[in-house]
């Protein structure tokens, strides 16, 4: 096989003995390394976090314009009750939402604790609970209403490895390519579970998308990486029908850059940045 510009590096890690490889170990030679996800020693402390978190990423969803009225929602499985997970209330903007407005809600619908002087949002809680209960590995799922993967998604097709970043999907991502409405029955949360697979996001046809993680932060920057993966991909298909040839990144590089790039740690790294953001601007009012 004929190495190509940058092999060497990739002779290296593919090499190496450790099983998760990722961007983030180059930097552990160095002393000087990104915090990675903390550990906690009870369950208030790591429920607070995570609740800042997913306020953090809502803050982040308003800035980034995902608002569409009162479409959208996040969910955290608590880590104490793990057959519950914390959401946004129906109605509130998310450029308002703070960590005290979220609602813990069990499988069975029921509010059991947080935020109840609202709602949760009955199709968002049908998903998300059906995601929860499918997959055990998952603790955070984001969906919204975003232009470009709404557009994207009315092709019922998966994104095409155009790009390095399309790449953290690659055969991670799947397509729910049977729309049944506003989803306000079990079935449909299942079905979109069951679509979803093992995957890290799956496209709603002329729907949306959706994305899970480890973390909120994980699932908010898979997120936001698919939404800019859609946006690509349609300007791609543009200039393809004005007769430019689209270059797809062969299975091998692909399947490289996923490794490299889709790790959990990493991903959730990727969204310090934004959080950080989001902290200094807003002087933590979020956390509240």
């Amino acid at each position: 096989m004929a190495w190509k510009v940058g092999d060497r590096s990739k002779q290296f890690l593919m090499g190496m003995s450790s099983s998760r490889v990722s961007t983030l170990q180059f930097s552990r030679a160095s002393p000087l390394t990104l915090l990675g996800i903390p550990t906690f020693n009870d369950f208030a402390a790591q429920r607070q976090w995570q609740l800042e978190h997913m306020a953090a990423a809502f803050r982040h969803w308003s800035r980034e314009g995902y608002v569409e009225g009162i479409s959208g929602h996040i969910s955290v499985r608590d880590p104490e009750h793990t057959d519950a997970f914390w959401t946004n209330p129906l109605g509130v903007h998310f450029g308002l939402l703070k960590a005290s407005d979220m609602i813990l809600v069990n499988f069975d619908g029921k509010v059991i604790g947080g935020n109840r002087s609202r709602p949760p949002n009955a199709a968002g809680f049908l998903i998300h609970a059906a995601v929860h209960k499918a997959r055990p590995d998952v603790h955070a799922v984001c969906h919204a209403h975003t232009v470009y993967g709404k557009a994207w998604s009315s092709f019922g097709k998966p994104l095409e490895m155009l790009t390095q970043d399309a790449c953290k999907f690659y055969n991670a991502h799947s397509v729910y390519a049977s729309y049944g409405g506003v989803v306000l029955a079990a079935e449909e949360g299942d079905r979109i579970a069951k679509a979803l697979g093992d995957g890290k996001a799956c496209i709603l046809m002329n729907h949306g998308l959706l994305s899970v993680g480890h973390t909120v932060d994980e699932a908010a920057f898979l997120f936001l990486s698919m939404e800019h993966a859609c946006q690509g991909q349609l300007l791609a298909e543009a200039a393809a029908a004005n007769g430019l040839q689209k270059r797809i990144i062969s299975d091998e590089e692909a399947a490289y850059n996923f490794r490299m790039e889709s790790d959990y740690e990493t991903c959730y790294c990727e969204f310090q940045a934004y959080y950080d953001y989001e902290d200094h601007m807003l002087k933590g009012e979020f956390k509240k």
